[in-house]
């Protein structure tokens, strides 16, 4: 397939520069993959659009203030942006300057610390920190705000661009599909016994990067850590004995479940995947989907037309267009149900 075959145009308008009042004021756009029927909902109407036999599986990823600011010995401009937490006090960034500061130099960064720079990767430079990674940016990073949000980073971002569930600490883009619940909405859910479980997918950097091949075929995704631990996959297990849907809250988590399937059966999984899921894909775990709008052309945008049909799903997107849906992170979502039921037999396709 052609990158193209995935394109739908947008005004620029639409792309929500910033979270609503309350998380659950979003609208939510259904969309039935197997009969391509669409229908204009609330987020806060979600406990009564699903079944009590259904299990949701959420991303608890957290969001670290990955971006900083820092100069050469030089005094040039350098920014930081961390891609992923190699060790306590290392980790894999994405540098920019005006000339890269070389394999063995150093990098002054706020409150006196120091940033050794190592080996490139691709993209990627490693460095080596001269204290802990994570406290450091907690105390001076920026929340890494999508490239389409032309503002600044505010103190409200901080709160609003992570999930109130948000536990394992790693993510440098939030699963927004999760950006939905407050406290309320879970315990209105749990009060209709809708069970939830929990895994992790730390997002990179990357999940914004664009599909640079004209055959999607010949892309390759960028690298994610994730795990599914036993305790989700015993949870799916009850969800199927009761006959009820797995339904996977952000592509993040459709990606984590898969990659977990191994071919037929969900079991716990701890590692890297670069599961890149386009139309062609069988599902082997995941019944629905939460998610919000991706962009065009992305491999985000291919996973939900992999799960509901291209044209169903550009369709879809047609509509939200033309009802003035508010698009990407901060923006309105949908709930998706498959063109077909899933595959528990046939073999998962990986890269």
């Amino acid at each position: 397939m052609q990158r193209r075959d995935f394109h739908y145009d947008l005004p620029p308008e639409l792309i929500a520069q910033a979270p609503l009042g309350e998380r659950r004021a979003s609208r939510l756009l259904l969309l039935d993959g197997a009969t391509g029927s669409r229908a204009d909902r609330l987020f806060a109407e979600l406990p009564a659009l699903l079944d009590p036999d259904d299990l949701l599986v959420f991303n608890d990823t957290r969001v670290l203030p990955a971006r900083v600011l820092g100069r050469k010995a030089t005094g040039g401009r350098v920014e930081l942006l961390l891609e992923r937490l190699t060790g306590p006090r290392t980790a894999l960034v994405h540098l920019r300057a005006s000339h890269k500061p070389q394999p063995g130099g150093e990098v002054e960064l706020p409150g006196g610390a120091r940033a050794r720079v190592g080996a490139r990767s691709g993209e990627l430079t490693e460095i080596a920190l001269d204290r802990d990674v994570v406290p450091f940016l907690e105390e001076h990073g920026a929340t890494p705000l999508p490239p389409y949000i032309t503002r600044a980073p505010d103190a409200a971002d901080r709160e609003r661009y992570q999930t109130v569930f948000a536990r394992a600490p790693g993510a440098v883009a939030a699963p927004t599909a999760g950006l939905h619940f407050d406290a309320a909405l879970l315990d209105e859910l749990a009060a209709r016994g809708i069970e939830r479980a929990f895994l992790t997918l730390h997002v990179g950097a990357g999940t914004f990067a664009p599909v640079r091949t004209e055959r999607i075929e010949d892309h390759e995704l960028h690298e994610e850590w994730l795990e599914v631990p036993a305790e989700t996959c015993a949870a799916v297990e009850r969800c199927r004995e009761r006959g009820g849907r797995v339904v996977a809250v952000g592509t993040t988590s459709v990606r984590a479940l898969e990659t977990a399937a191994r071919g037929t059966e969900l079991k716990p999984f701890a590692g890297f995947s670069r599961l890149f899921i386009y139309p062609g894909f069988e599902f082997h775990a995941v019944d629905a989907m939460i998610t919000n709008f991706h962009l065009p052309e992305s491999s985000l945008l291919m996973l939900v037309a992999a799960f509901a049909g291209r044209e169903r799903t550009l369709a879809a997107y047609r509509h939200a267009v033309e009802q003035r849906y508010r698009f990407f992170s901060y923006g309105d979502a949908m709930l998706v149900t498959p063109q077909k039921p899933r595959s528990p037999s046939a073999g998962a396709r990986r890269r």
